[in-house]
This record gives C-alpha cells, structure tokens and sequence, in this order.
C-alpha cells in the first residue's frame, strides 16, 4: 500500500533571537488562514495571535522573513512555502 501524500496545508513557522523569546516559542506548524498570501500579510496577522505575539510582532519592520532558507520581502506570495523563518536583523562586527 503506498503512503499517503504529506498534507501540504500545513506550514512550520519558526523564531529566532528575541521573536523566539517573547513569543515563547522556537517553532510551531499550523495552517495559515486564508486571507494571509504574503510575508507582509503574515507580519501584520501575526500579532493578532496574543499578547505574546503582539509583544514579539510590534514593530514588523525590524524583523526579517524567510520562506523556506530564502530572505524574501513584504510583497513575496508564500505560494508552496514550508517553512517560515522570523528573526531580527543581522549584524556583523
């Protein structure tokens, strides 16, 4: 009998840095409602989640987004997206 197809509904959302530790959380998998299609539309429902998120989600520009190990913008569809990245800014010294 063959296995069944995974179940491609479902996104692993992952947080770095001070995103992993104001939300309390280094990963979760869920499905993503409808309505969010692109990184921006995700950073702004992301804060609608609780008061940790809203604490973690405040200040959205000051976080980077990644689909599956690629930096992408605001405006990047998350189309087939598996995996979804958040972290602050890196810098060097």
């Amino acid at each position: 009998m063959p296995s069944p197809a995974p179940d491609t509904s479902f996104v692993t959302l992952r947080y770095f840095a001070w995103v992993r530790e104001k939300t309390g959380l280094s990963e979760e998998r869920m499905t993503l409602p409808a309505h969010v299609q692109t990184a921006g539309d995700l950073l702004a429902w992301m804060p609608t989640r609780g008061a940790e998120f809203a604490a973690a989600f405040a200040k959205p520009d000051a976080i980077r987004v990644a689909f599956d190990r690629t930096h992408v913008r605001p405006g990047t569809a998350i189309g087939a997206a598996r995996e979804i990245a958040f972290f602050p800014p890196v810098t060097g010294g």
